[in-house]
């Protein structure tokens, strides 16, 4: 897929920050937590679909975030939510006896993901020329962990931590903007998902969409954005060659 451009073409000098969906996005959450999940449960004598595993936990995402959104729950980490989700997930694959040190070691996998293999270049040219930082519903220690382990320098880390809130609520984007002292029309998020880009734009940022056809298994993810973007790309690196940078 080639770069497509509309209007950021025009107004890239005006972009300051560029923020960045991490789950999908820049990470591939699915073989990874499938990897660490088969690591800690393996030698406990488990023998499970590992992907599916990892499926059903991350099915649980949305609905434990939307407790908050609803205000049906006051906010709560993401690393408490997954430990919530794994408990409920462990029952439903029949592993309701696996003990206390070994569900606080498999809640730990969302700070294990690997990167794409076009990320951690990607954003190394992208920082050359604008500010980045993550605005991810992970909380703040899962992102510094996964930017260690992957090599990624951020300069800050906004999300929903530092909101205390959501995605797509427009105050977590709307409060990753103000933590630069940008306006929103002067950030832009990037994501591989069509649904955190158009919250993002009806926020007032720029917005850019890379394509993760193996987010969810071979031939799953979006491939091209469902709502109209400013830059289209397939990759991290490709943005870097549109947005200008060395």
């Amino acid at each position: 897929m080639a770069a497509s451009l509309s209007k950021a073409g025009r107004t890239v000098e005006r972009i300051r920050a560029l923020f960045f969906d991490v789950f999908g996005t820049l990470v591939d959450w699915r073989t990874s937590v499938a990897r660490e999940v088969r690591s800690v449960l393996s030698p406990l004598g488990a023998q499970i679909d590992w992907e599916g595993f990892a499926d059903a936990w991350r099915g649980e995402y949305q609905p434990a975030m939307e407790e908050i959104r609803t205000g049906r729950l006051p906010f709560s980490r993401l690393d408490v939510l997954h430990r919530r989700n794994l408990d409920r997930v462990l029952e439903r694959f029949r592993l309701g006896r696996v003990g206390e040190a070994a569900r606080a070691e498999l809640n730990l996998a969302w700070h294990r993901l690997d990167a794409w293999p076009d990320t951690t270049a990607g954003l190394a040219r992208l920082r050359t020329r604008f500010r980045l930082a993550p605005c991810s519903n992970g909380n703040i220690s899962i992102m510094v962990d996964l930017a260690r382990r992957n090599g990624w320098v951020w300069d800050a880390i906004a999300g929903a931590e530092l909101a205390r809130d959501y995605k797509p609520t427009p105050g977590v984007y709307l409060s990753a903007a103000a933590a630069f002292d940008c306006p929103p029309e002067e950030a832009m998020m990037v994501a591989a998902h069509s649904s955190d880009l158009a919250a993002a734009a009806a926020a007032g940022l720029r917005t850019a969409f890379i394509a993760r056809p193996e987010e969810f298994g071979p031939g799953t993810g979006e491939t091209s954005p469902s709502v109209s973007v400013d830059v289209s790309v397939p990759s991290l690196v490709a943005l870097a060659d549109a947005l200008g940078c060395a």
